[in-house]
């Protein structure tokens, strides 16, 4: 069972959503205000949050930015049709995905199993553990955990999977279009900014000068790769 967070003003978007995801493994929770959604995250366990950018009370950036300082659970962010300043002060602030109202009940289904995916340990596949390491940093696939020079590093799990996605292929080069359709599941439309935004993300974290990386490398015209060391899997 997955816990859903939906929290929206708009009682009738908050009934909405939760009949395009209806789906005996979810339960849903409510919440109407950014403040209440912040409070839900502390008290209970949540898996995945959707959440409207403008709410009273607190709005949905400043309660992404709290939720952040605790908790790397996924955040979809609602975002009216055309609004792109929104979702890319969305991604900086620290969330995984968006979506534009009005609503396809496909897209919904789709950005949300792909986030819950990401986010849980499903399956009963291998439970051998996989570490990555790549210089200082070492990425332990199963215990979902990163660390560089022996600190812990916290990830969102759609960084985590960018990094594991570089990590497992150093040195080769990846479009923008070809990262979002391995991380995301989806098709790349629009997703250069996205991704853009992310890949800056990692850098803050992992580089000791983002502006100049050891580790995350542009190459123009082309994309992304991941320089230096070696990949060592045990």
């Amino acid at each position: 069972m997955y816990n859903i967070l939906i929290c929206d003003d708009e009682k009738d978007i908050v009934n909405a959503l939760k009949i395009y995801l209806s789906n005996e493994e979810y339960c849903f929770l409510e919440a109407y205000n950014g403040q209440e959604a912040v409070r839900m995250v502390k008290e209970q366990e949540i898996h995945l949050i959707i959440m409207d950018i403008m709410m009273p009370i607190m709005d949905g950036m400043e309660a992404m930015k709290k939720i952040r300082e605790s908790s790397n659970v996924p955040v979809i962010l609602l975002t009216a049709k055309g609004e792109d300043t929104d979702k890319i002060l969305g991604l900086n602030t620290g969330a995984d995905d968006y979506i534009t109202k009005p609503f396809n009940p496909m897209e919904v289904n789709a950005r949300v199993k792909s986030q819950l995916r990401r986010y849980m340990q499903l399956g009963s596949g291998e439970k051998r553990e996989t570490v990555l390491q790549i210089g200082g940093i070492e990425l332990n696939d199963r215990k979902k955990s990163v660390t560089l020079d022996g600190e812990p590093v916290n990830l969102t799990p759609t960084e985590f999977d960018i990094l594991k996605l570089f990590m497992k292929n150093p040195e080769r080069v990846f479009s923008p279009g070809e990262i979002y359709e391995l991380v995301w599941k989806d098709l790349p439309y629009g997703s250069e900014g996205t991704v853009a935004v992310h890949i800056r993300h990692l850098r803050e974290k992992l580089e000791i000068n983002p502006a100049d990386p050891r580790y995350l490398k542009v190459v123009w015209g082309q994309g992304y790769k991941m320089e230096r060391g070696l990949k060592h899997e045990k």
